[in-house]
């Protein structure tokens, strides 16, 4: 519990254009300045939401994919796979990787 009392000070210097950006961005998170910086330090994903956002949603697309990769080797395993089915699998593994590079630009942002 010792830890999580904030009893540290430490005094912090910077230009007004600084200080101006500082307030502007807190503001954006929708923090207080000192709350902010406590972001910046401790650079946990789970502090923001948008990114968990962005996780949770390429999960499931990843999921939605698979299942249907699964029933493709399912076909292939039971003989009855088809020329399509080769061309479904490409299409699922680019939109995987077109979901995966949209997430990684997006996370990149922030």
């Amino acid at each position: 519990m010792a830890d999580k009392i904030h009893c540290v000070r430490k005094t912090l210097r910077l230009t007004p254009g600084e200080a101006e950006m500082l307030a502007a961005a807190a503001g954006r998170a929708g923090m207080c300045e000192a709350e902010y910086l406590r972001l910046l330090v401790s650079q946990r994903p789970n502090d923001y939401p948008e990114i968990r956002q962005l996780l949770r949603e390429l999960i499931n697309e990843v999921r939605r994919i698979g299942v249907n990769i699964n029933q493709i080797a399912h076909n292939h395993n039971i003989g009855i796979h088809t020329p399509e089915d080769r061309n479904r699998m490409t299409a699922y593994m680019r939109k995987l990787y077109d979901a995966l590079d949209r997430t990684v630009k997006t996370i990149g942002d922030y």
